[in-house]
């Protein structure tokens, strides 16, 4: 199986990024984690992006916060898919981030999830390497299967408490 890489602008944004991290686990998908920052590392950067499918990437996850540029950096380095995870700071909590991560110039697409939304960069790293890996399929499968009966569960009790 393709390995998924993710890359963090900065060490400070591990918190969130622990999140992508767990949920690749769950799934057993295997990973790199690396700090390198758009403009502190550039070098190191496009160095990592550009060789990314040569050291078996199918997928590459971003995280970064305010000027939040590491995902389309990433992305103009590279043909794999870059999924963004924009991350809040103190600075208009996360907005600036998202906004830098989303409107990428035509040509260098990123996805971009939530802010802080690293489960939900991981689970669709996990969907597009699923695309050729049916066991994987399968698991993502059972996964919402799991997380609808949880809500259900959840509603049963609601009900039991209020509706008399």
């Amino acid at each position: 199986m393709k390995k998924v890489g993710i890359v963090m602008g900065s060490a400070s944004d591990l918190p969130v990024v622990k999140k992508a991290i767990d949920t690749l686990v769950s799934l057993d998908i295997p990973y790199e984690v690396h700090v390198y920052s758009a403009h502190r590392t550039p070098d190191e950067t496009s160095d990592f992006s550009s060789t990314a499918i040569d050291r078996g990437f199918g997928v590459i996850i971003a995280a970064a916060g305010m000027a939040a540029h590491l995902a389309g950096v990433v992305a103009s380095r590279t043909v794999l898919p870059v999924i963004g995870i924009p991350c809040k700071s103190t600075n208009l909590d996360g907005l600036d981030a998202l906004l830098s991560t989303v409107q990428m110039p035509s040509g260098i697409p990123v996805a971009t999830v939530a802010v802080d939304g690293a489960t939900n960069a991981a689970l669709l790293a996990a969907e597009i390497l699923a695309l050729g890996n049916k066991d994987l399929a399968d698991k993502l499968i059972a996964k919402r299967k799991k997380d609808a009966e949880a809500v259900l569960s959840k509603n049963a009790e609601i009900e039991a408490q209020f509706n008399k």
